[in-house]
């Protein structure tokens, strides 16, 4: 009981679903000890840069050259790296965990601190960007990835996986460990007064919907100490979890806030394109719900009259069954089967619209990252 009252006040001292400004490790270290769920970290990649980078028509790349990349030596972001990871640690409860995203240039120094300070490594995951920057000097391979290392606090945690969540949110497919999403483009892409990115690594919601729904609950904890714009508390808000975002630069604060207290609408050019006839690549309905074109919660109809809610791990459920858009759809059907792309309809204005629209729009944005014509 004691104990259960401990975590009860810790709790409620927590400053959840609110962006803290300054040094991210001396924020964490004012933050009470052992009341974090889970830590999602996109920490400074250190990059290196050497002077501009220029496209073949000498226009300049929009690269990451913000001073909080910025480190003296090795030895330092070393030091950096150690620091910000014995403040993480200290925060998770026992059976929390973290994820850390980088880059060549510095997951690998990472990974072997978080091996160092105890975290126990579970998995690491590429995430294959469909749509990378180009290598403009042509001296180098394409970089078309980032690299997510997922720990539990230690060896003996037992963290949270969701299995299930995560085979059906890949329609009925066990989840693999590369994870092909876009970069954020189009509407997703947060932009300042001038019209330039907020940020300039920003990354996509549905990266972090799948983080989430992968070794979270709802109702859990997420710490993100390098909050940026914000897409870990937004989508950790859409989710039903609570979210502490610490964040130095009055820039990036004042985009996230704006971002998070912002109600998201459905993107209505979800509807303008549809794909071509020809053999198309496999989409499932989890990466509808990840992209946020349609959110848990919200109901699909039937042509007869039926309806379920959409989940957050790709499935519905209705009053009697749960499962894939085609397992729901063929219980309401009394049917061995269904094509639940078709049978499925959201509303948009008191109308009834295929669901099978969006996977078109998510098909021809996949063309145009392969430079097909759709």
């Amino acid at each position: 009981m004691m104990k259960t009252m401990t975590q009860g006040a810790a709790q409620a001292a927590l400053p959840l679903n609110q962006i803290l400004a300054g040094d991210c490790i001396e924020v964490m270290r004012s933050l009470p000890e052992a009341s974090v769920d889970l830590i999602f970290a996109d920490p400074p990649y250190n990059l290196q840069l050497r002077g501009d980078l220029h496209r073949p028509d000498n226009s300049r790349v929009d690269a990451v050259d913000d001073a909080w990349d910025q480190f003296a030596s090795f030895e330092a972001y070393d030091r950096f790296t150690r620091d910000w990871l014995s403040a993480a640690q200290r925060l998770l409860k026992p059976n929390g965990a973290i994820w850390v995203i980088g880059s060549y240039h510095n997951i690998f120094r990472v990974g072997s601190a978080m091996q160092n300070a105890g975290f126990w490594i579970l998995n690491d995951v590429v995430w294959r960007k469909s749509n990378p920057m180009p290598n403009f000097r042509g001296k180098r391979l394409t970089n078309a990835h980032e690299t997510l290392i997922w720990a539990s606090k230690s060896e003996a945690g037992k963290y949270t996986f969701n299995y299930e969540a995560m085979k059906a949110l890949n329609e009925g497919v066990q989840m693999r460990s590369d994870w092909v999403i876009p970069l954020c483009t189009g509407h997703e892409r947060l932009k300042d007064a001038a019209g330039d990115k907020a940020h300039p690594t920003q990354k996509p919601e549905a990266l972090l919907h799948r983080v989430l729904v992968a070794t979270t609950n709802p109702g859990d904890v997420v710490l993100d100490p390098f909050f940026g714009t914000g897409t870990t508390g937004a989508v950790a808000k859409m989710l039903g979890r609570d979210f502490i975002g610490i964040e130095r630069e009055e820039s990036y604060r004042a985009v996230a806030q704006e971002r998070i207290d912002r109600v998201r609408k459905f993107d209505k050019s979800a509807l303008e394109t549809t794909g071509s006839k020809r053999a198309e690549p496999r989409v499932p309905f989890g990466q509808v719900v990840e992209r946020g074109m349609l959110r848990p919660g919200e109901e699909l109809f039937s042509p007869r009259g039926g309806i379920a809610k959409v989940r957050a791990d790709g499935t519905l459920v209705g009053n009697d069954v749960k499962g894939s858009i085609h397992q729901v759809g063929a219980h309401l059907e009394g049917a061995p089967s269904c094509n639940g792309w078709t049978y499925w309809h959201f509303k948009r204005d008191g109308k009834l619209i295929p669901i099978d629209l969006l996977r078109q729009q998510i098909r021809a944005e996949m063309d145009a990252d392969l430079g097909r014509p759709n």
